[in-house]
């Protein structure tokens, strides 16, 4: 059964027609489907879903391209590069790779995240005031940014395009969204007791979605320290 709706997908196909300006690859690590049991075997209850999802979405648009990985076959490698848990998706566009990740199902009002996601890595232009964009371009180490969420909430998109459009913006910052309820041990060991909670560098955590100069000056906070 789809999980994509016939008008859902007409009107995905209407919005990537007009604004999808050019080529976007989702990169996808997930629990491929075997036939073995493996007694002990670390089971990912949302891989099926998650993958079915980004297919059907992928299908939306030629501008769209999906990569499936076997996240059990590559796991030692993808650990040097943060990906540890699964599903987990990158969404890779013009003049940026690796730096725009999802953990979990995007659904909910994390699908709409993933949508303009998918637009602003096809035109490699976001809609930051050009005073953050040279704050970010200009920063003087690494940011990793988590924000826990989850599909009800309605906050929680803003806060993540946020970290998002950072990662775009600059190759120093990593912007990740964490399903909070699939990844309960992630979500105790940042204290998580609401959404959207937003972990930087972990030195630096707030709540709440927050305007852009205020995310940057928590940016900056991490950074100083």
């Amino acid at each position: 059964m789809a999980l994509l709706r016939e008008e859902d997908v007409a009107k995905l196909r209407e919005i990537f027609d007009e604004r999808l300006k050019g080529d976007v690859t989702l990169v996808h690590y997930t629990q491929v489907a075997s036939k073995l049991i493996v007694p002990g075997a670390a089971i990912c209850p949302a891989c099926e879903d998650t993958r079915q999802l980004l297919e059907e979405l992928a299908a939306t648009s030629e501008h769209i391209s999906l990569e499936i990985h076997d996240f059990g076959a590559e796991v030692d490698e993808l650990a040097k590069v943060g990906i540890t848990e699964i599903p987990a998706t990158i969404v890779n566009g013009k003049g940026f790779e690796g730096r725009v990740r999802y953990f979990g199902v995007p659904s909910g009002y994390e699908f709409a995240s993933l949508i303009e996601d998918i637009i602003d890595a096809g035109s490699g232009v976001t809609d930051l005031a050009p005073e953050t964009e040279t704050a970010l371009t200009g920063l003087s180490k690494d940011v990793h940014i988590l924000v826990f969420v989850t599909p009800t909430c309605p906050y929680c998109p803003s806060a993540v395009r946020m970290a998002h459009k950072f990662a775009m913006v600059s190759d120093r910052v990593v912007g990740d969204m964490i399903e909070a309820n699939e990844f309960p041990e992630l979500s105790q060991r940042y204290n998580v007791m609401a959404v959207p909670k937003i972990v930087i560098n972990e030195t630096t955590s707030f709540e709440g979605a927050v305007p852009e100069a205020a995310f940057l000056e928590k940016v900056l906070e991490a950074v100083a320290k």
